[in-house]
């Protein structure tokens, strides 16, 4: 489970490097490197949320 959360953390960066390394394609009316950075700060917020609830340690009725 380790490598498969370590590959999928390597993605953006291999991604800006090969895929957005460009300044022409605008998405929602800005460039593509920013609409990129705001993509994976919205996404590894959604996956942190969905680990966060995954997670056995954060079920509700533990005893403390």
């Amino acid at each position: 489970m380790r490598k498969v959360v370590y590959f999928t953390s390597v993605i953006p960066a291999i991604g800006s490097l090969v895929v957005i390394n460009r300044v022409e394609p605008y998405v929602l009316g800005i460039p593509f490197v920013l609409f990129w950075a705001i993509l994976w700060v919205c996404l590894t917020s959604l996956f942190l949320i969905i680990t966060n609830k995954l997670d056995p340690a954060n079920r509700e009725g533990k005893d403390s």
